[in-house]
């Protein structure tokens, strides 16, 4: 076990070397004990005396090569080459005793040649977010960057309005992005992109470079990570709200949390970010923009593979997505997977949802105790509709009957893949309003309820029920 520095050692032409600069006062607010512990990383390191001034002095092993990455992206579609980490830091990787490498990767580090005149630093409002919904996404099972630690400060950040400095420390299998090779391949630095991909290859996808294509093994393998991301997405009612590429992770990663929100009264074309006018990252458009971007990304690799080869990686893109989405959605429904007549159940629910603009995933955990014997009052309630619902459910009825699932375990299964409990925006918002004033208690009672989404534990009903009224509607952006 031990701290490396293969990105900034071996790629240092591709960002720039850059020290965290202090925050007035930090201090280490949140540790992330679990994590740590699975990293088998030094827990005597996330004390104030011991991690801040690995953060802060400049001849610390922790920040001796950290660097701002250099990278382009896609931005609502359009090309922008000028971006970078503004606000963030590669500080380390961290190699564990079996040889698993994780970056070290801290937020809210200060400005950077990639600011773009900004201040470089996070607000605590944006922090919490991101540490809130990496936990909650990584116990539902969906893959994505993680928290290690939040520091707060002393130090104001101005916003709309007067914040709070804060900094997160998160860790994923690395920090590249689908932006860093388009970057160095539209800028025409074959020389950086060749470096970009042999790196990649050495250290992330190891595996390809015994096959007789490595290049096309990659690509194969991030569209076959981007696609079962999204399938989880979709089925799980998350929406991210910003898929720009340089938001895309090359491991198939949930990354970069910005203006995200798990759906509430269904609307297929629900759009989280109130920056994003057009809707294209509606959440009905996820799949589609997760295979437009991979088209962005796929570009980069064109001078190492033919048309054909680009063609036929990007074709397995839609088989998997469909194939795990059938497969996770049945499981939701409590179905077997492989019959014919799942899809119209399917779409028959969702419409349903849809119509009376029922809650996405409260309706699915009341759906887990669905009576294949009785007349299920209490779901059929639910419903403005319930002539259209009691149809749905005849038809459900004679499915799970012709599959022949025991009904008991049928529920307890469909109990495992539905969550009772959600980050809720306003659950989060409740929570950073108090931790403005210093107090952290929902904030860590949130984590603590979201660590376990499938559980039912009557001292945390509240954190199962649906939004209240005022709940529904807030104004998430990008500046969040």
């Amino acid at each position: 076990m031990k701290l490396d520095h293969s990105y900034a050692k071996e790629l240092q032409h591709l960002g720039s070397p850059i020290k965290p600069l202090e925050l007035k006062n930090a201090r280490i607010t949140s540790v992330n004990q679990r994590l740590i512990d699975e990293l088998q990383l030094p827990g005597e390191w996330f004390k104030d005396d011991v991690l801040l001034p690995m953060l802060f002095a400049d001849d610390s092993e922790l920040v001796e090569f950290s660097m701002a990455q250099k990278y382009g992206g896609h931005q609502f579609g359009g090309w922008n080459p000028d971006l970078g980490d503004g606000r963030g830091l590669l500080l380390s990787e961290w190699v564990t005793g079996s040889g698993q490498r994780w970056d070290l990767h801290l937020k809210g580090a200060g400005p950077t040649p990639y600011s773009r005149f900004a201040d470089g630093r996070a607000v605590l409002r944006s922090t919490i977010r991101e540490y809130l919904a990496s936990e909650a996404l990584f116990h539902l099972g969906i893959p994505t960057s993680r928290a290690l630690c939040l520091i707060t400060s002393d130090e104001p950040v101005y916003r709309e309005k007067k914040e709070w400095g804060a900094m997160l420390i998160r860790v994923c299998q690395s920090h590249i992005r689908f932006g860093h090779f388009e970057y160095f391949y539209h800028s025409q630095q074959k020389d950086k992109l060749d470096d970009l991909f042999q790196y990649c290859l050495k250290y992330h996808f190891a595996d390809c470079q015994k096959t007789q294509y490595p290049h096309l093994c990659m690509l194969q393998k991030i569209v076959a990570d981007t696609a079962s991301l999204i399938a989880k997405w979709q089925a799980y009612g998350f929406n991210h709200g910003v898929m720009n590429t340089d938001n895309m992770s090359i491991h198939g990663i949930t990354f970069d949390f910005g203006p995200y929100a798990f759906l509430g009264d269904f609307n297929p074309g629900f759009v989280c970010n109130h920056s994003d006018h057009a809707g294209r990252y509606a959440f009905d458009q996820q799949p589609s923009v997760g295979l437009w971007n991979l088209n962005a990304l796929a570009h980069a690799f064109s001078p190492y593979l033919s048309v054909e080869q680009i063609k036929s990686a990007l074709g397995q893109y839609e088989l998997i997505l469909q194939s795990d989405y059938a497969e996770l959605m049945c499981a939701k429904l409590g179905l077997k997977s492989g019959d014919k007549n799942n899809q119209a159940v399917l779409s028959q629910w969702l419409e349903l949802l849809a119509q009376d603009k029922r809650d996405y995933s409260l309706s699915f955990r009341l759906l887990c105790d669905f009576d294949v014997h009785g007349e299920n009052a209490a779901l059929r309630d639910h419903f403005v509709d319930r002539k259209t619902f009691s149809q749905w459910a005849d038809n459900y009825k004679t499915l799970l009957f012709s599959q022949g699932i025991q009904q008991a375990q049928r529920q307890l299964s469909m109990k495992k893949h539905n969550p009772n409990y959600l980050l809720r925006n306003y659950l989060a918002q409740l929570a950073i309003d108090d931790a403005d004033q210093g107090d952290f208690t929902k904030f860590n009672t949130l984590l603590k309820v979201l660590s376990k989404p499938f559980a039912d534990e009557p001292a945390y009903a509240e954190y199962a029920q649906a939004p209240p009224q005022w709940g529904k509607h807030l104004e998430i952006s990008c500046s969040s």
